[in-house]
């Protein structure tokens, strides 16, 4: 997992060129095998910021208006932060916020004339203690805001609608408020939004999904509602939702993101229904993790299309039926976890998935002749009543209802 070394080499690439940098968030690790969406660290994405830039210290005066606004934000956002335990602000006095800790300058791009601007603020495990200011959005020129790890609160200002170079927004890890911050639909460059781990509530916009986000992290929050249904119109490469209240179902839209996803994470989002078949579509998918839900029903055999999937996880659901063979020889699966189900039967080689080297757990499932499984007073009904999920993709089954398993 990623820790301070990860902001350190953030800053020295920043350094060296601020826009043609391969962006070393807070915790640097997607598309990688060791995930773990327990902790406070879910993994961030790589990217490619694509204007040049040049970065540069410089010092204000007179004649730069746009170190004028920046040097007016960051003193009005100094005044608001009222706990800096490691120090960060301390140097932030005078007027030449270039050398300010954690405050990026260069050459603003395709200016007529040289012009010296603040492009990016890195404010990484600080552990700082504040608010967001409205004088933020001042800060015009900014192309990535990392303020991961630290205790700023309050409401997202409305003001960062004037960022309209902002390329990155990592907010995560604070105790922001309030409802979903609509002002992030309004940035037109805005590429990666990490809002995991504060306080946010409510329900997604659907207009969420209509931008062309690479990466989208709101896990840990306190969303809730449905998943919109025009999931599918999004273009990212890397959506995590863990650990939020939206429950209803994984829409069938989700195929239309076949050309992008990469990675989806739907760890306890209290999902209910089957899986789709859908998902099966999504050829470039290397992560699927779906556990900790109320889903329902059979793995669908479509996922055995899924060449590059890596990680696959279902485990702690109402998922009963087969595990099957297509499934288990993907040819680039290293771990599966389907325990904590009522699958009543392992295809093939999915009896003996250590013999291709796949991590595997498949307890407390009603797997006959394997250890650590169900009783039969607890399998019995859910085998005898297999789940229709093609009259009832999305739950609302009789049967279904009546059988109310436990995880346990």
């Amino acid at each position: 997992m990623a820790n301070s070394l990860s902001s350190t080499l953030l800053t020295t690439f920043l350094v060296l060129s601020l826009f043609h940098l391969s962006s070393f968030h807070n915790n640097l690790a997607a598309k990688h095998i060791h995930h773990s969406y327990s902790s406070a660290n879910l993994h961030h994405h790589h990217h490619h910021i694509p204007t040049p830039y040049k970065t540069t210290k410089a010092t204000t005066n007179v004649s730069n208006p746009r170190l004028q606004q920046a040097y007016i934000a960051l003193q009005a956002w100094k005044r608001v932060i009222f706990y800096d335990p490691n120090n960060f602000t301390s140097n932030w006095v005078g007027e030449s916020v270039c050398n300010y800790t954690g405050v990026f300058c260069s050459n603003l791009p395709n200016a007529t004339e040289p012009t010296i601007t603040v492009a990016g603020i890195d404010l990484n495990f600080a552990n700082i203690a504040g608010i967001l200011p409205p004088e933020l959005g001042l800060l015009s020129d900014l192309a990535l805001i990392h303020l991961n790890s630290n205790r700023f609160c309050g409401l997202v200002p409305q003001t960062l609608s004037n960022l309209s170079l902002l390329f990155e927004l990592d907010l995560s890890n604070n105790r922001l408020v309030g409802p979903f911050p609509t002002v992030v639909l309004s940035l037109p460059s805005l590429q990666y939004l990490d809002l995991r781990y504060n306080e946010f509530e409510g329900p997604l916009p659907p207009e969420l999904f209509s931008k062309s986000f690479d990466a989208i992290f709101l896990n840990n929050n306190g969303f809730t509602s449905s998943i919109p249904p025009n999931l599918g119109r999004s273009s990212a490469t890397v959506l995590v939702f863990a650990n939020n209240n939206f429950g209803g179902c994984l829409p069938p839209s989700i195929s239309n993101l076949a050309d992008t996803l990469e990675e989806l994470v739907l760890i306890n989002t209290n999902l209910s229904g089957c899986v789709p078949p859908e998902v099966g579509f999504l050829y470039k998918l290397k992560l699927l993790d779906l556990s900790s839900n109320r889903l329902e029903g059979p793995i669908p055999y479509s996922i055995a299309g899924l060449a590059h999937l890596e990680q696959l996880n279902v485990a702690h659901n109402y998922m009963s039926g087969n595990v099957p063979e297509g499934v288990c020889i993907l040819p680039n699966l290293v771990n599966f976890t389907y325990s904590y189900n009522f699958f009543c039967e392992e295809e093939g080689v999915c009896r003996n998935l250590t013999s291709k080297g796949v991590v595997f757990d498949d307890r407390r499932n009603c797997l006959p002749e394997k250890p650590l499984q169900r009783t039969k007073e607890q399998c019995d009904p859910v085998v005898e009543h297999p789940v229709d999920c093609y009259n009832y993709p999305c739950g609302g089954a009789p049967v279904a209802q009546a059988l109310a398993p436990t995880h346990a």
